[in-house]
């Protein structure tokens, strides 16, 4: 399997400075969206420390051997470097005045093979796309799910809902937090997408599922989904992170050779 990457961040409309950070490691396949907060530039502080952090030691821990590690041992991996990125965020608070109330969101995939293997703590998303249908693989770790999950709420009253930022959890809010890791299997053409809630709050799932639909370049696919929150408000930063699964060119070789085979 081979993966395309692609991301794209915006200050959107409202907002002077931008508290949203991606990064991505195409040759091991890592890939890391985080959305800061607490006052002056912390939040920029806190989102940055845990992409940086998360992608430098899971690219150092891949590139070291293990490569050929089970998706059981990288969701361990990404567990065990989220624990760290979080004290190393409370430590920066601690020494620095100015960081005090920091935090951040945390989205962290490692493609292995035909699976992705998905960590996430509070409620910046990941989406699959597959056969024209958008699915959310994470839950919100806020309280407007949890009052979902209790059936206070419906799903289409919480959209409205006052309350969607207030998280349950997030690095840099407690000594020690827990990420929720998750494996799933990938398929050719499938379409990753993590995200901010500076996209999901602007945008409803059909929405986003119809700018995906028209089938145009991850650039494109990402411009479009962050100009299409700043004309419905723009009210937050905006992250927008893309990964596309196709067939490698080794075994799209290997398909031609037997096809061709098969014809004589």
């Amino acid at each position: 399997m081979k993966y395309q990457f692609f991301a794209l961040t915006d200050q959107g409309r409202v907002r002077n400075n931008n508290e949203d950070s991606v990064t991505f490691d195409e040759p091991h396949r890592v890939a890391v969206l985080a959305d800061g907060m607490g006052g002056y530039n912390a939040g920029e502080v806190a989102s940055g420390m845990a992409t940086v952090f998360m992608q430098s030691e899971l690219v150092r821990w891949l590139a070291a051997g293990a490569q050929n590690a089970d998706a059981e041992q990288i969701g361990r991996a990404i567990d065990i470097c989220a624990r760290k990125a979080n004290q190393s965020i409370m430590q920066a608070a601690v020494s620095n005045p100015q960081y005090a109330g920091m935090g951040t969101t945390l989205v962290v995939g490692v493609f292995k093979d035909a699976q992705l293997i998905l960590g996430h703590v509070g409620d910046s998303r990941c989406y699959r796309y597959r056969a024209n249908h958008l699915v959310q693989l994470t839950k919100d770790h806020s309280m407007l799910q949890e009052q979902v999950d209790a059936g206070l709420l419906t799903a289409e009253q919480a959209v409205a809902a006052p309350g969607k930022n207030l998280l349950t959890r997030a690095l840099g809010a407690e000594e020690d937090v827990k990420t929720d890791v998750g494996t799933y299997e990938v398929e050719v053409e499938d379409i990753y997408l993590m995200c901010s809630d500076g996209l999901t709050d602007m945008l409803q799932d059909q929405d986003i599922e119809g700018i995906l639909n028209t089938g145009a370049p991850l650039e494109s696919l990402a411009a479009e989904l962050i100009k299409t929150a700043n004309a419905n408000g723009g009210r937050d930063n905006i992250a927008v992170l893309l990964v596309k699964a196709q067939v490698s060119a080794v075994s799209g070789g290997l398909m031609s050779s037997w096809f061709g085979r098969s014809k004589n």
